[in-house]
């Protein structure tokens, strides 16, 4: 088991850490301060290809694969995560269940946009009265003559109400299976489609640069043939691509862990107290080094759940412990970079502020971490 990357990945490490560097640092604050959504630093990234990183050339991607998306987050996530969940949702959520279950129609009408950047996708699952229990869905939609008529509302939508927003897959409950139990589907309704109403923008703890909204559905009508993927088969479908998007959100929470440590590393060896520079002193060193073990094992879980992902193991159990252990990692290490910076650790104009802010949701997106421990347990046949 060899872990070190090849020198392609290696190549699209440096060059989305520069980008982070050098294109999202400068900027980033002020739309983290301002909560706006940082439209030039998403369009240079999709002249870089990475909305496209995972998809094959046919459909406008790089012809790369998962891992090399999860490389390439946890590079943005570094330096911010604002930045890093709208590519996440963007590819993950938005673009990979229509490049899963997709027709050939929709394929072609909506993957160039999305691969390219030119256009984001949202992936209308969460709500707000069901959040973890997914299989509660309220939003109902009905087939009329050659069209869905969808009613319900959705909540926590990344990536639901830019102005490149082009769509986004609802699951809906479209009939009553034999059994008595809800029948699941997942459809695409493109923005602008009257009756679909995107709410102003969440006030929110961190991610204050990405986008995030409710939505609601009074009668929306969309196409029968903008069913995305099997009738019934909606339930399969989200869990399917939500196990994909924990490995992807791990990844996402090493980087700010790892950045973390960056950003401790610089203050620690500038800040001076009693002489000489703090970190010379063991309290911090220790915190440091605790810091950086932490974000290592939590990068060889995710390494170990994308690799299974891709050589077409069953790695369920991977993408939950990876998920559930690298959102922790993050919380404990945006504290400890917090506590390092002492009093200027809670001033927004120091990164470690937006790390701390950005945190605490990698423990609840994508599944909460107590989501995450049934999973394992189930697993493990509990």
């Amino acid at each position: 088991m060899d872990f070190r990357l090849t020198e392609e990945q290696e190549a699209l490490r440096e060059s989305v850490r520069d980008f982070a560097r050098e294109v999202v640092a400068p900027v980033i604050a002020e739309h983290y301060e301002r909560h706006t959504f940082p439209y030039e630093v998403i369009r240079q990234m999709g002249k870089m290809g990475l909305f496209g990183l995972p998809f094959p050339e046919e459909h406008g991607g790089m012809g790369g694969d998962y891992f090399a998306l999860c490389l390439a987050l946890e590079e943005l996530a570094r330096v911010d995560s604002s930045v890093a969940i709208t590519l996440e949702a963007a590819v993950s959520l938005g673009a990979m269940p229509i490049y899963r279950f997709g027709t050939a129609e929709q394929k072609a009408q909506w993957l160039p946009k999305l691969l390219s950047g030119e256009a984001l996708a949202g992936f209308g699952l969460t709500e707000p009265g069901t959040g973890s229990d997914a299989g509660g869905t309220q939003t109902r939609a009905v087939l009329d003559g050659d069209e869905w008529v969808i009613n319900g509302s959705k909540a926590f939508i990344t990536n639901s109400g830019t102005d490149i927003t082009a769509l986004v897959t609802v699951t809906a409950v479209t009939g009553v299976r034999a059994d008595g139990s809800k029948e699941l589907s997942t459809i695409i309704v493109p923005n602008g489609t009257p009756g679909f109403t995107v709410a102003p923008g969440y006030s929110k703890v961190g991610w204050s640069a990405s986008d995030t909204h409710e939505l609601t559905f009074d009668d929306c009508r969309v196409p029968a043939g903008n069913l995305l993927g099997e009738r019934g088969r909606g339930f399969a479908q989200f869990l399917r691509i939500l196990d994909e998007g924990r490995i992807a959100i791990a990844a996402l929470a090493v980087g700010l862990a790892q950045g973390c440590v960056d950003e401790s590393l610089t203050y620690a060896k500038e800040r001076q107290a009693f002489g000489q520079s703090i970190g010379s002193y063991q309290a911090i060193q220790f915190k440091i080094a605790d810091m950086e073990a932490k974000a290592h094992t939590a990068r060889l879980a995710y390494y170990d759940a994308a690799a299974r992902m891709l050589a077409g193991e069953p790695f369920k159990r991977q993408a939950a412990i990876a998920k559930l252990h690298a959102s922790t990692i993050a919380v404990d290490n945006a504290r400890e970079a917090t506590q390092i910076h002492g009093g200027y650790g809670f001033m927004n104009e120091y990164p470690v502020a937006r790390f701390w802010r950005d945190s605490k949701i990698l423990e609840i997106g994508e599944g909460t971490s107590e989501v995450q421990r049934m999973i394992i347990a189930r697993d493990l046949g509990l």
